[in-house]
């Protein structure tokens, strides 16, 4: 049997799954009309204050949980899916962590997307080591916290400093591609997080003084991580990105969370969060120079042998060498 669930908070459908009749027939609410539709089946489930609408037409059937629907019995038929807003809940740890786990990356490497997904995938809140009002007014509240304090699940830094690393008890090492980093940054620094560099600022002088000062340190921050970190956990963008469970998946297990179906879904279908920027910026010209190229590919080369050296895997074969 195949049901469609409805986010009654959200005219999305969640998927559909395989369940036996006995049970969508014990549900606090089931009706049947002829003419039933999906909006009419998320106005009865609203009306009864039921948060999830079930709907097989001509059956409509409301329910508060989805604890029901797991990924293993979601059909191949559809492979879309959404929630409802109670998935995105997050809280910060219920007993205070005695050990300090990093979530560290360069600048641009896509900190704050996977701590957005690693807030929707186990809950909790991440925390910072420093204070950024925007992130803290979108949401992430773990941002004003103090980040030794022991209650976020993991604390964003770009330090590179042994110090700094030595600091932490663990580490998640986020690396992203250099030219799309170095970009991503450029963007920040230029646009904010949701903004683009015009043509004349990266037509300017600020460009290749950027490049030749930022470069560098996206190959000695994961060098230093490499040489000074404890306990790392290697996460590559790009990896991230072609596939998203699997990689969550490491990460949780990384971070000792249980992490549950509904989380699960919940961070596949809210997987951009509000820092996406809209569409890709397409420039009528390469802002990396041959110079610029050949500095950041030997960069490339350095890192990719270092990963190594520790048996972790390479950079992903797309880094190497940009032409």
């Amino acid at each position: 049997m195949c049901i469609f669930l409805i986010p009654v908070r959200n005219v999305h459908y969640r998927g559909c799954f395989k369940l036996p009749k006995s049970t969508v027939g014990s549900f606090p609410l089931a009706t049947f009309q002829s003419n039933l539709t999906t909006q009419s089946c998320i106005e009865i489930c609203t009306d009864k204050e039921l948060l999830l609408a079930v709907f097989r037409k001509p059956h409509c059937f409301c329910t508060r949980t989805t604890s029901l629907f797991s990924l293993s019995q979601q059909s191949e038929k559809q492979q879309s899916v959404l929630l409802d807003s109670r998935c995105k809940e997050r809280m910060f740890l219920p007993q205070r962590s005695g050990s300090l786990v990093a979530l560290s990356s360069f600048p641009g490497a896509g900190n704050t997307w996977v701590r957005h997904l690693i807030e929707l995938v186990t809950g909790y809140y991440t925390g910072s080591f420093y204070f950024d009002g925007t992130l803290y007014n979108r949401g992430f509240k773990g941002e004003k916290d103090y980040w030794k304090s022991g209650r976020s699940i993991c604390v964003k830094t770009h330090e590179s400093g042994q110090k700094e690393i030595e600091m932490f008890d663990s580490a998640i090492l986020l690396i992203r591609n250099p030219y799309r980093s170095l970009m991503a940054e450029f963007n920040r620094k230029c646009a904010g997080h949701l903004g683009h560099a015009t043509d004349a600022q990266w037509k300017s002088k600020e460009w290749p003084e950027f490049v030749s000062s930022y470069a560098p340190w996206w190959a000695s921050h994961a060098l230093s991580w490499l040489k000074f970190g404890r306990h790392l956990l290697v996460v590559h963008y790009e990896e991230l990105q072609r596939a998203l469970l699997p990689q969550l998946r490491h990460i949780t297990d990384f971070l000792n969370v249980t992490m549950t179906d509904e989380r699960l879904l919940c961070a596949q279908t809210n997987q951009d969060g509000h820092f996406k920027r809209s569409g890709a910026q397409r420039l009528s010209f390469d802002p990396f120079t041959q110079d610029m190229r050949q500095m950041i590919d030997s960069f490339i080369h350095t890192v990719d042998q270092a990963l190594q050296n520790r048996n972790f895997s390479g950079l992903p074969q797309e880094y190497l060498p940009r032409r």
